[in-house]
């Protein structure tokens, strides 16, 4: 697909559709084109036009992998277990930590500092009370509903929370984010569940609140509780740190 038909690149970079990039930078650009083309310096030019002008874009995920940050900054921790984050986050985290990763699929890694497992998140092939930290942001929400070729279980998520705390050392940090809302509680079917506050609570009963913050993505900021949507089929950001007693 060309990038000026979508709204985000593969990259994620914010690129305008073509109805709405403003009519001067069009005329601009068949000006700058002709322009580049006198003077290639040996390179090849051809037409790909990129409108990313303004402000920089406000991405939810942003704020999830800043809080995650923060707070593994903050606590130092000597071994971490990630499962289900975000890739991109993961391979800056290797850069200063030794990391276990978790994927139910099959996955190898060429850096040094990460060591990856291959299992269901519902049963971890991994000892009780070994890491200082457990990080899992926006996976919860998709254990045990099949998407990614896990095993069908509703009670996946339980299951999976449950064994992230098993291997969490006393005293260790499970640091996660996933979907909230504050009308019911739904799944939206086979891709993700969407929780209510109190259901976040009672999944993390056995263990310690250190820190809880809230994104709504309409807002474009960290929220109070209040300020989650409360409309149907509508989430926002969970960001949770909780400690093993």
């Amino acid at each position: 697909m060309h990038p000026i038909n979508i709204l985000f690149n593969h990259f994620g970079i914010r690129v305008l559709p073509a109805a709405k990039v403003p009519g001067e930078f069009k005329r601009d650009y068949k000006r700058l084109l002709t322009e580049a083309k006198k003077n290639t310096r040996g390179f090849e030019v051809f037409p790909e036009m990129y409108y990313d002008l303004g402000s920089h874009p406000v991405e939810p995920a942003n704020f999830e992998l800043e809080f995650a940050t923060r707070l593994l900054s903050e606590l130092a921790p000597a071994t971490i277990l990630d499962i289900g984050s975000q890739r991109f986050w993961i391979i800056g985290l290797l850069a200063h930590h030794r990391v276990t990763t978790v994927d139910v699929r099959e996955r190898t890694s060429e850096l040094k500092n990460e060591t990856v497992v291959t299992c269901d998140a519902k049963a971890l092939k991994l000892p009780d009370h070994s890491f200082d930290a457990v990080t899992s942001l926006c996976a919860l929400e998709h254990f045990g509903l099949g998407r990614y070729g896990d095993d069908f279980d509703m009670d996946g998520d339980k299951k999976a929370l449950g064994e992230m705390v098993r291997v969490l050392k006393p005293g260790g940090h499970l640091i996660f984010s996933t979907t909230i809302t504050r009308h019911r509680p739904a799944i939206a079917f086979n891709g993700h569940r969407i929780y209510s506050h109190q259901m976040i609570k009672d999944l993390c009963a056995n263990l310690v609140c250190v820190q809880e913050q809230f994104y709504n993505p309409k807002l474009e900021r960290y929220c109070s509780l209040e300020e989650v949507r409360a409309e149907p089929k509508h989430w926002d950001l969970y960001l949770g740190c909780w400690k093993k007693k």
